[in-house]
C-alpha cells in the first residue's frame, strides 16, 4: 500500500511539473536507433523515445549543437558542437555525459546554422563497423560552396578524406563497398523549387570498381540518401513539395512514399528500418517495410534560457541620434526603442518601451516640445509623434502608408514632416490635422534627400532623371510648384538651405581630373564632388565676390533720448520671427558657385550663420573627416576623424559620435574635443524575446514585400505565406530558429539572392586553430610526416605557407616530432597542440626521420585559414598543366568571383598573358560579385590597327592591352549570380565556346540590409536582368547552358583528372588551327622616288 501510495505521489508530483511544459516544436536534425530518438532544439540536444514523451537533455552548451547520428551498436552519438570556440565533430555516450572532441580543423569566418553555406564540419553518418565518423567539411575548400566529405576515427586522430571532390549528405550501402551520396550541399540555401545548375541528384560510388552511378538523374532537387536494405529512400520536390521517394536499386524503379502538401520534410535520417524527420516543427516516423508514418509527440519542459525576457543594453546599438533644440537633451533610436538622455545630468527615459514594435529615426521637433518617430507598432510602418518628456501617449499621426518609410524631416515651424517611401514619394503631413499630400515622385530612382527652407515654404530635394543623374529640385509647398535648380549636365544632390534662407547648398559632382591605368591605357574618375552654392535671390552677393575695402565713417552718438525712444519704437513693431526666403528662379542655375575645397565625396550637414558644415571622404583617406568652411574667412578646419554629428535647431549645439562615445558640445569652429561625453549606462532595456522576434518575422515578411522585384510576389499569396510559417514563432526559443523560419518563408518565393542572417544571438567565443599550410598523416612511428606543403608566395602575407617561409627549410616527406618541445609520439592529431596558435610563434622540432637523433629546431608562425593557399596551388597546378599541354600556346586565368578579388586575379593573369595565342578563362566556383562588364569589355576587344616602333620586332595592337586570338569559357554548376551572367555576356558577344554544365541561374540582384531591432540582416530580391532581344526574363531558376557539355566524375576529379579542363584545352588547340594572325610590320615604305 505504501508503495502505491508513493508511486501516486510521484505521478502526481510529475504531473504538477509538466503542467507549464508544452508540446515542442522546432524541433530540428533528428537520429534514431532502436528505440530512442536523439534532435536538437533550441540549440542543444535532446532524447526522446520513438513513440514520445517528455524529452531529456543531453547538452546545455552556449553553442549550437546539431546533427546528431547514433553509432550503428547504438551507445555513442557523434555531433557537431561549439565547443572550445569552433565547430568540430564530437561524441557523447547515447544516455548523456562529457562531449569528447574529436576534430581540430580551421577556424571559419562563414560557419554557422544561419548562414546559407550552413555551418562547418557537419556529422553526415558513421561507417557500417562503427569505427569512424564521416562528417563534411571546408577545412581545406577555397570555394564556400563545397566542402569535402572525411572520416574521423571513433577515438580520436587526423581524419582522412573519402576519394571524391565535394559531397553532401551520404549513406553506406550495408556492406560498406558502396555510398550513396549527394556531391553538391545546399540544404542551408533558402530557395525552393529550385531547378538551376546545382539541383542535385543521388549518385552512388562504388569504392572496389571507382564507378560512378546517377540513379535519380532529374532537374529537381534529389537528396539525403538512405541506404535501407535494397532501396534508398531519399527527399524530392519533384511534385513541388519536399517528400520522401524510395529508389529500388533492384527494378531501378522510383516510388514516391508521402503525400504532404503542408511543410517540406527536413533532414530526415534513419537507423534499421526507421527513418525520422521533421516537418512543420514536428518530429515523424517512417517505418520503411510499411511506409507508415507517425507523429512523435514530444514534451519539453526546460527554462528556455535563451527565450526569457533579458535586461539587454540599448547603448550598445544605437541606430540613429538627434538632439533638443537646445542642446539641453539628446534622443537616440536604439535596439527598437526611443530615448532621451540628458547632455550632462539626469535621466534616461524610454518613451516607447516596445519589445513588439520597431521604433526608429526618432526626430526632435524645432519647437522642443516633440519627437516624431517611425513605428510599426501598428502592423505597418507609420509616424508617431510622441510629447519629448513622454506625460501623454504618442499619437498616429500617418496611416495606411503600407510600404517602408525611410526616413522624416520637421518643418523649422514645426508644423510638419517630410517623408520618403518605398513608393519614390516625397510627402508631407500636417502635425495637427494629419493631412498627408505628396510633393513628388521619384520616376527613374527613389528620393533619398531633401531638406526645408528656414520659413518652412520651400522643400529641396534630389532625384534621378532619365540619364540616372541626381538632379536637385525646389518645391513651393504654397503654389505646388516644382524647379530644377541645378540642371541635367552633372549628378547633384544632398540640397541643403543656409539658415539665413539666403543660399541653397548641395554637392555635385563637377570636377574632372582622371586617373590612369596602370595596367592599361584607360581612365577612371574618383573624388569628383564639390560643396556647391546657389545664391536664392538675385540680390544675394556672392560670398567669393571681389572685395574692395573702404574707409568706414561712423555715425554721431545718438542721444539717450533718441536711443530710448527709437528703442520704444523698435519693441512696439510686430517683427517677424522668420524672415521669409526669397528664391528668383529666373537664371537660377547660373548663380552657381563653389566652395573652394578640394574635390574629393562630401555629404552636406549645415550652414549656420555663414560656416559650412560637412562630412568629407577623399578617396586617400581611410576614414570619414568632419569640417567647416568659414564663408566669411574663406577658411576651412578639420573638425576631426570619424566624427558623425547632428547640429541642434537653434544652431548653437552639436551632437558629435565616435567610436561608441557621444557628446553635445557648442557648435564648434575649431577641432572638437569629447571630454564630457553623455552616459548610456541607464539605456537598459527588458526584451521580450517572444515579442521581438514576432516582431522580427512580420517586419522581414513586409520588407520583402515592399521590396521584391515584382510585385505580384512570383504569383504567391503573400499573405497566406506569411500566416503558413506565422504559426511557428510561438515556439522559437533560440534566435537561430527564428532565421530558420524565415528562411523557409522566403524561400517560398523561389529565386536566387533571398538571404536571412541572425542578429543578437548566443555564440561562443571562437578560438582560430594554428595551421602549417600543409597536409600530414601519422606515421607508424607515431610522428607526424609531411606529405604535402601548399605553394604560396612568401612576398604576399596573403599567400604566406608556413613551412614554406624563407629559412624553415623543410621538404615534402620530413617529419614533425614536437611542438613547443612536447613530443609528438603518443600525439593522435597535431592540430590538438595547435588551437590558438594562429598567427604566434611556434618551434617545430622536424627531422628526415622519424626520430629525435639529428632533429633540428625550426620557427613557423601558422596561420588561421588555408584556403588561399588551397586555391593559389590549385591555380599554379592549372596553369602549368595548360601551358605544357599546349606547348606554351595557351594561356589560363580563373576569376574566383566578380568582386574585388576576383578582378584582382584577373588582372593579374590577363595582362601578362596577353601575347598567348588563345585563353582559357575559367569561371567555375565563381561566386558572384559585379564586375563582369569590366571584364567582358576587356575580353571582347577587337584590334582595328597596329603600332611599331624602329629596333623593336613586334607590333602592338590597338587597344593596345587586346588579346587577339581564341578564347574558351569554363563554367560549372557553382557559376553563381554574376558568375552566370558572365557566361551570358561571353555568349551574347560571341566570344567563343562555352564548356561545362549549367550554372547556377541566381540573378535578381540585391542591395544591402535594411535595419532590424537586433541586428539581423536580411536580402531582398530588388533589381533583375532580363533579355536586351526581346522581353523575357533570362537566367533566373535555370542558369546559362554551355555550348559543349562536359562534367567531371567526382572520383576522377579527385584523382587530378580535371575532364572539363582537358576538354577547354583539346578546344583552344583545335580552334587555333584557323586562327589567322594580325598580320606584321610592313616593309619600310621607300619615298625616295
Amino acid at each position: 500500500m505504501k508503495k502505491v501510495c508513493s508511486m501516486m505521489l510521484l505521478l502526481g508530483l510529475l504531473s504538477v511539473g509538466l503542467a507549464g511544459a508544452q508540446e515542442a516544436r522546432l524541433m530540428r536534425f533528428p537520429a534514431v536507433h532502436g528505440n530512442q530518438v536523439v534532435f536538437t532544439y533550441a540549440g542543444d540536444l535532446y532524447t526522446v523515445p520513438l513513440n514520445g514523451g517528455v524529452a531529456r537533455k543531453l547538452t546545455s552548451h552556449i553553442g549550437y549543437e546539431m546533427f546528431a547520428r547514433f553509432s550503428p551498436d547504438g551507445k555513442t552519438i557523434a555531433f557537431t558542437g561549439q565547443y572550445d570556440g569552433n565547430t568540430e565533430v564530437f561524441t557523447i555516450p547515447a544516455e548523456g555525459g562529457t562531449p569528447k572532441r574529436l576534430t581540430y580543423t580551421a577556424t571559419l569566418s562563414r560557419d554557422d546554422i544561419s548562414d546559407r553555406m550552413g555551418p562547418n564540419n557537419i556529422v553526415m553518418t558513421w561507417t557500417p563497423d562503427g569505427k569512424n565518423i564521416v562528417y563534411r567539411s571546408r577545412k581545406q575548400s577555397y570555394n564556400d560552396f563545397v566542402g569535402s566529405l572525411l572520416m574521423v576515427p571513433i577515438d580520436g586522430g587526423l581524419s582522412s578524406e573519402l576519394p571524391l571532390t565535394g559531397g553532401g549528405f551520404c549513406s553506406y550501402s550495408p556492406d560498406g563497398k558502396q555510398l550513396a551520396f549527394n556531391w553538391v550541399f545546399r540544404e542551408f540555401r533558402t530557395w525552393k523549387y529550385y531547378k538551376g545548375g546545382m539541383a542535385d541528384d543521388i549518385r552512388i560510388f562504388d569504392f572496389d570498381t571507382k564507378q560512378i552511378t546517377n540513379i535519380t538523374n532529374t532537374n529537381t532537387q534529389e537528396i539525403f540518401p538512405m541506404w535501407i536494405g535494397g532501396k534508398i529512400f531519399f527527399l524530392s520536390d519533384r511534385d513541388r513539395t519536399m517528400n520522401l521517394f524510395c529508389y529500388d536499386l533492384k527494378t531501378q524503379e522510383t516510388k514516391k512514399v508521402t503525400n504532404f502538401t503542408d511543410y517540406d520534410i527536413k533532414f530526415p535520417s534513419f537507423s534499421g528500418n526507421t527513418i525520422v524527420f521533421e516537418k512543420g516543427g514536428y518530429l515523424y516516423s517512417l517505418d520503411a517495410s510499411s511506409l507508415a508514418a507517425n507523429k512523435i509527440d514530444v514534451t519539453i519542459a526546460d527554462d528556455q534560457l535563451y527565450s526569457r525576457s533579458e535586461l539587454v543594453d540599448a547603448g550598445k546599438s544605437i541606430r540613429s541620434m538627434d538632439l533638443s533644440p537646445n542642446g539641453e537633451r539628446v534622443v537616440f533610436s536604439a535596439r527598437g526603442d526611443v530615448f532621451t538622455l540628458p547632455a550632462e545630468s539626469g535621466i534616461t527615459r524610454n518613451l516607447t518601451q516596445s519589445s513588439d514594435a520597431h521604433d526608429r529615426n526618432a526626430a526632435w521637433s524645432p519647437d522642443g516640445k516633440y519627437i516624431a518617430y517611425i513605428s510599426d507598432k501598428s502592423g505597418e510602418y507609420e509616424i508617431y509623434l510622441q510629447a519629448q518628456d513622454g506625460a501623454s501617449a504618442p499619437v498616429q499621426l500617418t496611416t495606411n502608408t503600407n510600404n517602408y518609410i525611410f526616413n522624416i524631416e520637421w518643418s523649422p515651424d514645426s508644423k510638419k514632416i517630410l517623408f520618403t517611401d518605398r513608393l519614390s514619394r516625397l510627402q508631407c503631413v500636417d502635425v495637427e490635422t494629419k493631412a498627408v499630400s505628396q510633393l513628388a515622385k521619384g520616376k527613374y530612382g527613389s528620393i533619398y534627400s531633401y531638406s526645408w527652407s528656414p520659413d518652412s515654404k520651400w522643400v529641396a530635394y534630389s532625384t534621378e532623371d532619365e540619364n540616372r543623374f541626381s538632379v536637385v529640385f525646389l518645391y513651393n509647398t504654397e503654389t505646388a510648384s516644382t524647379y530644377n535648380v541645378t540642371g541635367n549636365w552633372y549628378t547633384s544632390t544632398n540640397p541643403v538651405f543656409s539658415n539665413d534662407g539666403l543660399y541653397l547648398l548641395f554637392v555635385s559632382d563637377r570636377d574632372f581630373n582622371p586617373i590612369y591605368s596602370s595596367t592599361e591605357w584607360n581612365h577612371a574618375y574618383t573624388d569628383m564632388s564639390k560643396i556647391f552654392m546657389v545664391m536664392l535671390s538675385k540680390n544675394t552677393p556672392s560670398p567669393f565676390a571681389p572685395e574692395n575695402n573702404e574707409v568706414k565713417i561712423e555715425p554721431k552718438p545718438v542721444t539717450d533720448a533718441k536711443k530710448k525712444n527709437a528703442d520704444d519704437k523698435k519693441a512696439t513693431e510686430a517683427q517677424p520671427t522668420v524672415k521669409p526666403v526669397q528664391i528668383d528662379i529666373d537664371g537660377i542655375v547660373d548663380r552657381t558657385v563653389s566652395l573652394p575645397i578640394d574635390a574629393a565625396n562630401y555629404r552636406v550637414a549645415a550652414c549656420i550663420d555663414g560656416k559650412v558644415y560637412y562630412s568629407y571622404y577623399g578617396s586617400g583617406r581611410g576614414s570619414q573627416v568632419a569640417r567647416v568652411y568659414d564663408l566669411k574667412k574663406k577658411t576651412e578646419t578639420d573638425l576631426g576623424e570619424s566624427l558623425q554629428f547632428a547640429i541642434s535647431a537653434n544652431g548653437k549645439k552639436m551632437l558629435v559620435s565616435k567610436a561608441g562615445k557621444y557628446s553635445v558640445i557648442d557648435l564648434p569652429s575649431s577641432k572638437v574635443n569629447m571630454e564630457k561625453t553623455i552616459s548610456l549606462n541607464s539605456m537598459k532595456v527588458w526584451v521580450d524575446y517572444r515579442q521581438e522576434w514576432k516582431q522580427i518575422f512580420d517586419e522581414s515578411w513586409r520588407q520583402m514585400r515592399d521590396f521584391f522585384y515584382v510585385e505580384n510576389m512570383h504569383g504567391l499569396d503573400w499573405k497566406a505565406i506569411h500566416d503558413k510559417y506565422a504559426v511557428l514563432v510561438p515556439y522559437v526559443n533560440h534566435r537561430n530558429d527564428l532565421t530558420y523560419i524565415i528562411g523557409e518563408m522566403i524561400g517560398e518565393l523561389s529565386i536566387g539572392h533571398a538571404y536571412v542572417n541572425s542578429g543578437v544571438k548566443p555564440e561562443p567565443e571562437r578560438t582560430n586553430t594554428g595551421l602549417l599550410g600543409a597536409k600530414v598523416s601519422k606515421d607508424a612511428s607515431g610522428y607526424f610526416k609531411i606529405d604535402r606543403i601548399l605553394e604560396g608566395a612568401s612576398w604576399d602575407k596573403s599567400l604566406r605557407s608556413p613551412l614554406a617561409d624563407i629559412g624553415v627549410n623543410v621538404k615534402t616527406g620530413d617529419y614533425i616530432l614536437a611542438v613547443d618541445g612536447a613530443d609528438l609520439k603518443n600525439t593522435p592529431d597535431i592540430y590538438a597542440k595547435l588551437i590558438d596558435m594562429a598567427d604566434k610563434t611556434v618551434e617545430l622540432t622536424v627531422n628526415s626521420k622519424p626520430e629525435l637523433n639529428g632533429s633540428r629546431k625550426v620557427l613557423v608562425v601558422p596561420v588561421a585559414n588555408e584556403a588561399n593557399l588551397y586555391y593559389y596551388s590549385w591555380v599554379q597546378n592549372n596553369i602549368r598543366k595548360v601551358s605544357e599541354a599546349t606547348n606554351g600556346q595557351v594561356g589560363y586565368i580563373h576569376i574566383p568571383d566578380m568582386g574585388v578579388e576576383g578582378l584582382n586575379e584577373f588582372v593579374k593573369y590577363f595582362y601578362p598573358q596577353l601575347t598567348k595565342k588563345a585563353l582559357i578563362i575559367d569561371d567555375r566556383g565563381n561566386g558572384g560579385g559585379n564586375v563582369s562588364p569590366m571584364i567582358l569589355e576587356r575580353l571582347s576587344r577587337v584590334a582595328y590597327r597596329q603600332t611599331m616602333r624602329r629596333g623593336i620586332s613586334y607590333a602592338s595592337p590597338i587597344p593596345s592591352e587586346t588579346h587577339v586570338g581564341p578564347k574558351v569559357l569554363l563554367i560549372d554548376r557553382y557559376s553563381a549570380s554574376d558568375g552566370d551572367l558572365f557566361p551570358y555576356g561571353f555568349k551574347k558577344l560571341k566570344l567563343g565556346p562555352v564548356i561545362g554544365v549549367r550554372t547556377w541561374g541566381g540573378v535578381v540582384g540585391i542591395s544591402g540590409s535594411l535595419p532590424f531591432v537586433d541586428g539581423a540582416d536580411l536580402r531582398k530580391p530588388e533589381f533583375a536582368s532580363f533579355s536586351s532581344d526581346a522581353s523575357e526574363w533570362i537566367i533566373e531558376g535555370h542558369g546559362v547552358d554551355p555550348d559543349i557539355v562536359v562534367d567531371n566524375d567526382p572520383y576522377q576529379e579527385y584523382m587530378g583528372v580535371d575532364t572539363q579542363l582537358n576538354k577547354a584545352i583539346e578546344v583552344a588547340l583545335d580552334k587555333l588551327k584557323d586562327f589567322k594572325e594580325l598580320p606584321p610590320i610592313p616593309p619600310a615604305p621607300d619615298k625616295s622616288k
